[in-house]
């Protein structure tokens, strides 16, 4: 295999090593000529009124939605609303909500199974979440409330049928949003029916429906009984997937706007009472869930999760990262016309060394401000902002070249491993473990630590010896295959290659290397 580096070449798709599970992130949309006319003709005479005609309504929506939360003050919105608010305004958006969809093209929605009730079900959990088009489900379920990012509020009308939902907003910067959000959660669900259903996407993201992603626990901390709710788009053409790398948000409403006729299928599933355990563990509860959906879609139920920004896929027993940020740092570094194998880091082995930003640009001989500052925010920090020079050092033999598989894992062994007073004399520890996978693969660092606990559970040294690690990473077929696609791919970027320019789930184009939202 040629040599390469991440920084400048097109990585293999990391799913390619094992075939066993479908990557849910990437959608791939495959038109043939045929196709491509119609949608053209269908595309500029069909798509520009239905969406111009949705918009009309979605903004018809704002008065209905105004209405029912009009002169209420926020302790009066911590009850349920009852009266005329809820027929007159209730009612009102659940028509219109209706024609918008119909508006899109969603002819028909068919629903099977039977809606439990709320004393029955106080918690709906709807799955794959494939599209923005999934809030549809809203309508066969008589319009549950929502959990949504509070940041929506200040979205025109979004923010206004939030607040007509009543829904349950969590803010990603403030720390304390989320237990107040499980508090909520707890006490609509604990309500003896007196709040309607809340209904949750567990997934948290969207996939491209050939693998339900791993459940969060939020729908499921409460332990009270929840309700299954499968969402399938049974069309001929799937043009209404938004994966993180795929077709953007302007083209999948376009497409599925220019299709005479959408169907969405939603089905109800038995009610699903959790045992004592799972009650008591809302992990076990999310995952049973999950399986039980999944043999329902017949797709399978995979580990596979976004952390962060970052899309984590599971391969063999490693969690890693779809685009490891290993390979964006090596592009700041390639455009700032740095080559990794000239920089003498001067790391030494075992010995922990902290640095500034500025010993950074020192030592790396940058001086682009901005580009030291997008190198750098590529590390973990301590509570004082430094980072360890070992993971520079690592981060940089990876990106060079000229350096081989067995000489990269050694290195990184002889950098993270700690000198024992008795036994082997260096052993590689759980923090220096995932620290490397890490680096290397983008790997959660709570996953490699569960893994590395693993890996000792069959010999007396809570370490691995050289001999383990390199037994791991380079002498197992599946790992040393995955080591290769991520440090040493062999392809280059062409017109056609997926890292070619490509639309991406914002609507914009970024090169070489799709990136989510």
């Amino acid at each position: 295999m040629s040599q390469g580096s991440p920084g400048d070449c097109v990585p293999l798709d990391p799913t390619s090593v094992s075939s066993a599970l479908p990557n849910p992130f990437v959608h791939e949309l495959h038109l043939s000529r045929l196709q491509r006319i119609k949608f053209c003709l269908l595309g500029a005479l069909l798509a520009p009124i239905r969406v111009l005609l949705a918009f009309i309504v979605l903004f018809l929506l704002w008065p209905f939605a105004w209405l029912q939360v009009a002169g209420l003050s926020e302790e009066q919105l911590q009850e349920p609303l009852t009266g005329w608010r809820k027929t007159v305004c209730h009612n009102g958006v659940l028509g219109l909500s209706r024609l918008l969809f119909f508006l899109l093209g969603f002819l028909r929605i068919r629903v099977r199974g039977q809606r439990a009730s709320c004393l029955q079900a106080p918690v709906l959990v709807a799955a794959p979440h494939s599209t923005f088009f999934d809030p549809i489900v809203l309508l066969p379920c008589d319009l549950p409330k929502v959990v949504s990012r509070a940041e929506n509020l200040s979205v025109p009308v979004i923010g206004a049928l939030l607040r007509f939902n009543q829904a349950i907003l969590v803010s990603r910067h403030d720390p304390a949003s989320r237990r107040r959000v499980v508090e909520e959660v707890r006490r609509r669900a604990t309500s003896g029916g007196k709040w309607p259903q809340v209904l949750f996407f567990p997934e948290g993201t969207c996939s491209n429906k050939k693998a339900l992603l791993k459940f969060k626990p939020g729908a499921f901390i409460a332990g009270v009984p929840v309700q299954p709710v499968l969402i399938r788009y049974p069309n001929s053409l799937d043009t209404t997937s938004w994966a993180w790398r795929g077709p953007g948000v302007l083209k999948v409403l376009w497409l599925t706007a220019s299709q005479p006729c959408s169907i969405v299928d939603v089905e109800f599933l038995p009610v699903y009472r959790p045992s004592p355990e799972e009650s008591r563990d809302p992990i076990l509860y999310a995952n049973n869930v999950q399986r039980v959906m999944a043999q329902a879609l017949g797709i399978p139920a995979t580990e596979c999760e976004f952390v962060g920004s970052l899309p984590i896929i599971v391969v063999g027993q490693l969690k890693v990262a779809l685009e490891p940020q290993l390979w964006e740092l090596g592009r700041v570094l390639r455009k700032a016309g740095l080559s990794p194998g000239c920089v003498d880091t001067g790391a030494e082995p075992g010995q922990s060394r902290m640095i500034n930003q500025d010993e950074f640009a020192r030592q790396l001989q940058l001086s682009d401000s901005q580009t030291v500052a997008d190198a750098f925010s590529y590390f973990q920090k301590d509570a004082s902002g430094l980072v360890d020079f070992r993971d520079v050092a690592l981060a940089l033999a990876a990106l060079d070249g000229g350096t081989g598989l067995e000489e990269l894992a050694r290195l990184a062994f002889e950098l993270f491993a700690e000198e024992q007073a008795e036994g082997p004399s260096h052993l590689l520890c759980r923090d220096g473990f995932s620290t490397i996978l890490h680096l290397l693969l983008g790997s959660p660092r709570p996953a490699g630590e569960t893994l590395h606990a693993e890996l000792c559970q069959a010999g007396p040294r809570q370490g691995l010896s050289l001999c383990q690690f390199q037994d791991f990473c380079l002498r197992d077929p599946l790992h040393r295959k995955l080591f290769s696609t991520y440090l040493r791919p062999s392809q280059t970027p062409d017109a056609s290659s997926p890292g070619s320019p490509t639309a991406l789930a914002n609507g914009t184009v970024h090169a070489p290397k799709p990136k989510g939202d």
